[in-house]
């Protein structure tokens, strides 16, 4: 097992390329450097947000532990664990939001290391959990949009992501949105573009 996570902090992840090109960005609200504020956590004032879009009732904004994370966020929890644990992962901070239509829900989670050097490799160990293929240019950031038929909602379901590294913080950012089948969605790179370059230039200018 030990190997098995070595091997996955010690993987380079390749982001950059023009791969998804083809992926058209849908129409979003424009981001703005708007914060977070809900709760009492020096994270909090880190997160950007996009400008229009509203509270998220049915998920969590705020702190969370090691163990919040795993229980409610973690989509592998076994292996997350390590990875925080070997990041020296001292607190994390998430919020969600959703569009004015409540057809795009954005997330963002923020995690803080015990160094740079761990914060990169929790970063890759993340980010290797699942396929990533469809990466577009998010300059200073790992990327990807996908679109497929999701059988649990029995829908559409497009994602845009990407993860920013900035000193001992790791930023990781979605947007998702879905469709009723026979309607074409696709992943919102606009809007993820922006906030990635938004969410980077906060954090390297208040982390050192």
């Amino acid at each position: 097992m030990a190997a098995v996570v070595t091997a996955l902090l010690l993987g380079a992840t390749a982001c950059g390329s023009d791969a998804g090109a083809a992926v058209r960005p849908a129409d979003a609200p424009a981001p703005s450097s708007a914060v977070d504020q809900t709760a009492k956590s020096a994270l909090a004032g880190l997160i950007v947000l996009p400008t229009g879009f509203i509270a998220d009732p049915k998920n969590t904004t705020g702190p969370f532990s090691t163990e919040t994370y795993l229980e409610s966020y973690s989509p592998e929890p076994a292996l997350d664990r390590a990875l925080l644990l070997n990041a020296g992962f001292a607190e994390g901070y998430r919020a969600t939001r959703l569009s004015p239509d409540k057809k795009k829900r954005y997330i963002i989670q923020l995690f803080k290391a015990e160094s740079p050097a761990k914060a990169k490799a929790l970063q890759e160990g993340f980010w290797r959990q699942e396929s990533r293929t469809h990466p577009f240019r998010v300059p200073g950031a790992l990327s990807n949009a996908h679109a497929a038929y999701d059988a649990g909602t029995e829908k559409n379901e497009a994602t845009a992501e990407a993860s920013v590294v900035a000193g001992s913080l790791v930023a990781l950012l979605t947007v998702r949105q879905s469709a009723p089948l026979g309607t074409t969605v696709h992943p919102d790179t606009a809007l993820i573009t922006t906030l990635a370059a938004q969410q980077r230039a906060r954090l390297t200018s208040k982390s050192s």
